[in-house]
């Protein structure tokens, strides 16, 4: 592989804002933009817990496009806009990745796009790269 991979799913983001969903580096490193609780263009209904379920479950169905799933993540970001959501998050991100264990961080911030929006994750994941 000796270019950059991109997927795009048609979230209106993408477009709006002139991103990819995911990129592929011929080094075998893959990206995942953040992915937010964001069903068919409608913001999921849910608290915490569910919203980082919904969100990381985009980001697996952008690794599928690639031929990857949540075991090849590597690491993950967690980006939450209250303190008091740390557990329900954490519980999500341990159900998903507990076999995985990959590197984690989870940041609180001031706010996200939408204010019903209260988790936003990033994913990272990686496999060998092959001779081109």
């Amino acid at each position: 592989m000796s270019a950059v991979r991109r997927v795009n799913t048609g979230a209106p983001w993408e477009d709006a804002f002139g991103y990819s969903r995911a990129v592929e580096l011929p080094n075998g490193l893959v990206l995942v933009s953040g992915c937010t609780s964001v069903i068919d263009g409608e913001i999921a209904d849910g608290g915490p817990y569910d919203q980082a379920v919904n969100s990381f479950n985009l980001a697996f169905a952008a690794l599928e496009q690639l031929g990857l799933g949540r075991e090849d993540v590597v690491r993950t970001r967690m980006y939450i806009t209250h303190a008091r959501d740390v557990e329900d998050v954490g519980r999500a991100h341990k159900e998903l990745f507990d076999t995985v264990r990959p590197a984690a961080s989870m940041i609180i911030v001031s706010g996200l796009v939408d204010p019903r929006l209260v988790v936003e994750v990033e994913v990272e994941a990686y496999r060998e790269a092959t001779q081109s």
